[in-house]
């Protein structure tokens, strides 16, 4: 039996979290700023479908990539090098977030990014918390992602691509641009095979915590993101 939480911005320790389905935590409370904030602190994350609590997770282990660890094939590469895209940073997050909420993902047939989460995650980024990184081309946006940034680590949420690789290419221009900044790791949440081949790995839950406690106090204040601040990198001479 998982609790129901409190008003105030509490969360059960992590110990309590269900092995089965793994990282089933707590339910209920709500999606205000600061109990999202609260729980990124400490290593849980809300999960739901339509018509569901709102549910918290923490699942153990968990699976990170170290901005420094992303796997680029020679296929991306390429494309990182010669395709006529620009990546923005900040300028069209409810674009990218709505895009992701309409993104068909195997194994499931709805989506977790229903419209209460789009609204609280709409007012992290107002609050500077929340950052999208975003593929365009041709003035068209064909790609990105979206999470939030507490001091240095960022908790990524989710991504899409309406074009080969687009994605990839906001993740690639995202650990540049986290590496600039002096971020420690990009927590991807639940394992896939897909982030197991871009870098990502699995890592025990105490050792997450741990590093995330390190990182959350340090780091640049909260605010929107310079919109050109990546944007050509991989094309740079070397």
């Amino acid at each position: 039996m998982i609790p129901w939480l409190p008003p105030e911005h509490t969360f059960p320790p992590l110990a309590r979290a269900l092995a089965e389905p793994n990282g089933l935590l707590a339910a209920g409370g709500d999606l205000a700023p600061a109990r999202i904030l609260a729980a990124y602190r400490n290593g849980i994350f809300p999960w739901f479908s339509a018509g569901d609590p709102i549910l918290w997770w923490s699942p153990d282990p968990r699976m990170v990539l170290y901005p420094g660890e992303l796997k680029i094939s020679r296929s991306l590469a390429k494309t990182l090098r010669h395709t006529d895209y620009t990546v923005r940073l900040d300028t069209a997050f409810e674009q990218v977030i709505a895009a992701c909420a309409i993104t068909p993902r195997g194994g499931q047939s709805g989506t977790w990014i229903v419209p209460e989460m789009q609204a609280a995650y709409c007012r992290l980024h107002a609050a500077g918390y929340a950052h999208s990184v975003e593929t365009w081309r041709a003035g068209k946006l064909i790609g990105g992602l979206y999470g939030i940034a507490i001091g240095g680590a960022f908790f990524g949420e989710s991504m899409f691509s309406r074009a080969t690789d687009a994605s990839k290419i906001a993740l690639a221009h995202l650990c540049k641009h986290l590496i600039s900044r002096g971020f420690g790791i990009i927590d991807c949440q639940m394992e896939t095979s897909h982030l197991a081949s871009l870098g990502a790995r699995p890592i025990a839950r105490n050792k997450f915590i741990a590093r995330v406690a390190e990182l959350v106090d340090g780091g640049d204040p909260p605010g929107r993101w310079p919109a050109n601040a990546i944007d050509g990198f991989f094309r740079q001479p070397a």
